[in-house]
């Protein structure tokens, strides 16, 4: 029987399955690594078998085509299982640690164990992707997990809560659903590791949670990622790739350039670049309407009145529209919109857009620009379209971002090998990759030290005169 080390709340509905996985996470440490690559292998077979209901689940909610789900949602966890699997051994693996002369004798190492009991609290936007990523790490790591999926997108939530029952036994992974009182519930408990991924207003709320127990946090959050584009880059392989990242997913990706900041010799051309590339890239016959098949669709009504009333208060405000189209709110339809001579006054310069559209801002020199990215918060992204490696330098050593592409945009999330995460309120510690192991992970130092001689046993008290040159020594050389 194991030992009740920790408190949990016991009027809590969700005390059993807690405690289950608690022993089971006292189990699973003792898991040989081989067991858990042969886990990841069985999981990434099964993913794939179930890929037309993973489809089907994220196009009732979003209405993404089969070919983006697979593309943007199925691709990157099959990308963590993989990368995973081909690295485990290395990343799990106790580092040896040099230690200095005063150590002599000693022997250092960092035993990587993990953490536990696990909450993954996941997103909306990208419903699979951002609930099983996360998941991978999680298990690889070698921890049991409870997972409360978006209730905006009903469906995948379902097919998710399928997926582990049927893959996973509930003292391993358990799906909770239900809207936020339930988040709120969970986050009563003590946990081992908390992964949120939402808004910085609720990440604001599961710190202050997750303080209460002392609880480790990962935050992936958003805000507003900046775009430069000078008077030296390629317009057009800019603009087509601004318009992937931009509005892919209707503009609901937490990466995606929220604004352009453009050199003003070159703006007009761009935006006409830009204008023919939305059409080229997401349209169906030279239109784009809520029959198009490549693009997405807004969650809900309440997003699509939000987004809709950004653009009506910029308009107001003056800006222009450059590109817009029909727009049906009863499907939740918003054409993709390009503005400029957008007020960097504006609500829309104020918070995260998170919908299609992409407000154009000019700028005279390199410090206006850099100015204006450093007068908000760090963002979760920022891209650099430049052709001088000097501005691109500039940019990187003067602002600060969670994280940052170079003549493209949005596919360093991907990335196998690259963290992922904000930094300050863009988010807190990173995922992906062993940067994702490590956040689900205890880095435990241990020290082993021989039985018949310690180094440390020349300062033992009491402090006598002739101590004094041997600490003399070591403040000076050691």
């Amino acid at each position: 029987m194991r030992p009740k080390m920790v408190e949990t709340s016991t009027n809590s509905p969700y005390t059993t399955i807690l405690e289950k996985q608690r022993d089971k996470s006292l189990l699973l440490r003792q898991q040989s690594i081989k067991s858990r690559k042969s886990q990841l292998k069985e999981l990434e077979i099964f993913l794939l078998i179930n890929r037309q209901r993973i489809q089907v689940a994220v196009n009732s909610d979003l209405k993404k085509s089969f070919m983006e789900v697979d593309l943007s949602e199925l691709y990157p966890v099959l990308g963590e299982i993989r990368t995973a699997i081909e690295n485990l051994d290395g990343w799990a693996r106790s580092k040896k640690i040099d230690s200095p002369l005063t150590y002599f004798g000693s022997r250092a190492e960092i035993k990587i164990e993990p953490k536990g009991v696990c909450l993954i609290i996941s997103p909306w936007n990208y419903p699979f992707n951002l609930c099983f990523g996360p998941l991978i790490s999680c298990i690889a790591a070698g921890n049991t997990a409870i997972i409360k999926p978006s209730e905006m997108t009903p469906n995948t939530s379902k097919l998710i809560s399928a997926l582990a029952s049927e893959f996973f036994e509930e003292a391993q992974v358990k799906v909770i659903e239900g809207d936020y009182t339930i988040s709120s519930e969970l986050l009563k408990l003590h946990f081992d590791h908390i992964f949120f991924t939402g808004s910085s207003t609720i990440g604001k709320v599961v710190m202050r949670a997750a303080a209460e127990n002392l609880t480790s946090v990962t935050l992936e959050l958003g805000g507003k990622s900046p775009t430069i584009v000078d008077e030296t880059a390629n317009l057009l392989t800019s603009a087509k790739r601004i318009v992937f990242g931009k509005f892919l997913n209707n503009g609901q990706t937490c990466v995606a350039p929220d604004y352009i900041l453009i050199h003003r010799n070159v703006k007009d051309s761009f935006i006409e670049h830009l204008k023919k590339e939305v059409v080229k890239m997401f349209g169906d016959n030279g239109t784009i309407n809520e029959d198009s098949k490549s693009y997405s669709r807004l969650i809900n009504q309440k997003h699509f009145n939000r987004v809709t009333q950004l653009i009506k208060d910029s308009v107001a405000e003056g800006a222009v529209i450059e590109l817009e189209g029909k727009s049906n709110e009863k499907v939740n339809f918003l054409h993709p919109t390009v503005l400029s001579n957008v007020s960097l006054n504006s609500s829309i310069m104020e918070e995260e857009i998170f919908g299609p559209v992409l407000p154009v801002i000019t700028y005279n020199t390199e410090e206006e620009a850099i100015n204006l990215i450093n007068s908000k918060p760090k963002p979760l992204a920022l891209y650099v379209f430049s052709e001088r490696k000097s501005f691109q330098k500039k940019v990187l050593n003067q602002t600060s971002a969670g994280t940052t592409c170079i003549n493209d945009c949005v596919i360093q999330f991907a990335h196998p090998n690259l963290p992922f995460g904000g930094v300050n309120n863009s988010g807190i510690g990173k995922s992906h990759g062993y940067a994702g192991f490590l956040e689900f992970s205890n880095q435990r130092p241990i020290l082993k030290q021989l039985t018949r001689f310690s180094a440390s046993s020349f300062i033992y008290p009491p402090f006598k005169p002739k101590m004094k040159l041997l600490v003399d020594m070591m403040l000076k050389y050691f």
